[in-house]
């Protein structure tokens, strides 16, 4: 059993608290522990900006659709790219 964690804000420095749901939801989804206070990730993430988008089409249903990143041919060393239909029912069945 995890205990809550307190971390420092690598931004502003605040302590904030890394709770055991928190730690069991990032250990799940293998992610590194957050180095910012929500506020802070909140901020840096609301500074980036509109993204680009890049026409694609889905590997699962053909649909035609958009991906914020610029996919590569299988053939070339890419991923298949799926919808967020289907994207979102193959996180739910994996």
């Amino acid at each position: 059993m995890m205990a809550d964690q307190q971390i420092t804000c690598g931004d502003c420095g605040a302590t904030f608290d890394f709770t055991e749901a928190e730690q069991e939801f990032y250990d799940s989804k293998q992610l590194s522990a957050p180095k910012r206070c929500k506020a802070c990730r909140q901020a840096r993430k609301s500074d980036r900006g509109p993204r680009d988008m890049h026409d694609a089409v889905c590997a699962e249903c053909g649909a035609a659709c958009q991906v914020p990143f610029k996919p590569r041919p299988v053939e070339e060393g890419g991923k298949p790219v799926l919808c967020k239909e289907c994207f979102m029912k193959s996180r739910d069945n994996g």
